[in-house]
């Protein structure tokens, strides 16, 4: 059970809305009674994994109430802005989520996050249980700052196929045949594309899986390595000029700008038939599976993989996305909130109960030896096809706004949203970010 070659660019956490709401939307849940002033802190996102990650924090308080962990969710825009002004004033949370990398590097040149190297030494059952290459994720200069703490997840091309069957139409399997799709699906009044493009970082899959067909995913470690003029390679070039001939050829819904994707409402346009098709994580058939149960069952839901591109240098068979979510423990909280923290992700984390509550939710765990469970599973045929895109991929390229800097990432996101709404060029683009390197 081997994802062969996970790609280690840099992870970076993107602060995509600068002027969101804050506001917790959850908390420690039923255990509640156990947690003190002085538990251990974690910070979670809203969504897909909210549930499982909860009922992990509640049985763990529930057991030991001597460690406890306070436990408060937010919206995943929200949770970016927040979680890096927090570390960066040295407040942060006892257990920091994220993606590793960029920001984790920058947290690691802080002092802000404690090096786990000699704890997964001491306790070998904690590397053991994970894939290595998505352990490797969480590596800073060759020593470990942060373990993986859910599931793989691999950008996916989602459709309704009742749409497609209304407009008698086949997923695309090039660039080719989804241009063609867009008049089709226009003239049954159904949009070809949702897209949330208020939260800006969903616009980001298009770019970086164009880039990945037309150039194949050295062009992005380039740019993730700071080659100077890196942004000026061809491929980006193209990628940035199919995005807008597609946003020409009325591909996006209406009025995406202002589709919120923390509210799932980019995938709803998908489910209830406003929109033929989304490109998003694999994280959203969890959404679905809860918010579009009838849908799901009814196996109205199809995915496939993203077009090739005539001419294009890279393997079809390589995937973008991120590996898993990872737990940092922050090197300013106290020794006893430390110790609570290592003990969970010790004996809390990747139990069977847990194991099974991530695979039950629609998620494909990052942990060995689970073949057996996902084929048992009523989502066999999604999970086996995420577990597979991910397994069987040459290149696993990390989310862009993940791998880079924040100020990288944050100007890339900035003027992404501009080219898809046509405010720039492309070549105002790659000059823009070509500055950024280094940064």
């Amino acid at each position: 059970m081997k994802i062969r070659k996970l790609r280690s660019a840099a992870l970076a956490i993107s602060a995509a809305g600068l002027a969101v709401s804050l506001a917790a939307c959850g908390s420690s849940g039923p255990a509640g009674s156990n947690v003190s002033s002085d538990s251990a802190t974690m910070w979670g996102l809203t969504g897909g994994n909210q549930p499982v990650l909860q009922k992990s924090v509640d049985d763990w308080n529930q057991a030991n109430p001597d460690k406890s962990i306070k436990l408060d969710f937010f919206a995943n825009d929200a949770y970016k802005t927040k979680v890096r002004t927090a570390v960066g004033a040295g407040e942060g949370p006892t257990f920091i989520y994220g993606w590793g990398g960029g920001v984790l590097k920058s947290y690691v040149d802080a002092n802000q996050v404690d090096d786990l190297t000699t704890f997964i030494k001491d306790n070998p059952q904690v590397k053991d249980r994970y894939l290595p290459s998505v352990l490797k994720n969480g590596e800073v200069n060759g020593k470990t700052y942060a373990l993986p703490n859910n599931n793989v997840q691999p950008v996916v091309l989602y459709f309704n196929k009742d749409v497609f069957d209304k407009v008698g139409a086949q997923p695309p399997k090039t660039w080719d045949e989804l241009m063609a799709l867009v008049p089709k699906f226009k003239e049954a009044g159904i949009a070809p594309f949702s897209l949330g493009g208020q939260s800006k970082w969903p616009d980001l899959m298009w770019l970086e899986y164009l880039v990945e067909r037309i150039g194949g995913p050295e062009v992005f470690a380039n740019i993730a390595a700071n080659k100077p003029g890196a942004w000026s390679d061809p491929a980006v070039k193209e990628a940035l000029t199919k995005i807008q001939d597609l946003a020409d050829a009325g591909g996006f819904i209406n009025g995406f700008s202002s589709v919120a994707a923390d509210s799932n409402a980019d995938q709803a346009l998908m489910y209830t038939g406003k929109a033929a098709m989304i490109l998003q994580g694999g994280w959203i058939y969890q959404g679905m599976k809860k918010d579009a149960a009838d849908f799901v069952k009814s196996g109205k839901l199809g995915y496939t993989t993203f077009p090739t591109v005539p001419g294009g240098k890279g393997d079809p068979a390589n995937v973008v996305g991120n590996p898993s979510n990872f737990w940092s423990i922050s090197a300013k909280a106290t020794d006893a909130q430390k110790k609570a923290a290592l003990d969970y992700v010790k004996d809390g984390m990747f139990t069977g109960a847990n194991t099974d509550a991530l695979i039950s939710s629609g998620a494909v765990p990052v942990v060995k030896g689970i073949e057996d469970k996902l084929a048992a599973s009523p989502d066999k045929d999604f999970l086996t096809f995420v577990y597979g895109l991910a397994k069987n991929a040459p290149s696993f390229t990390l989310s862009w706004d993940q791998a880079l800097s924040p100020a990288q990432g944050d100007a890339m996101l900035s003027n992404l949203d501009q080219i898809f709404l046509k405010k720039i060029s492309p070549d105002q683009f790659i000059s823009t970010m070509n500055a950024t390197i280094g940064k």
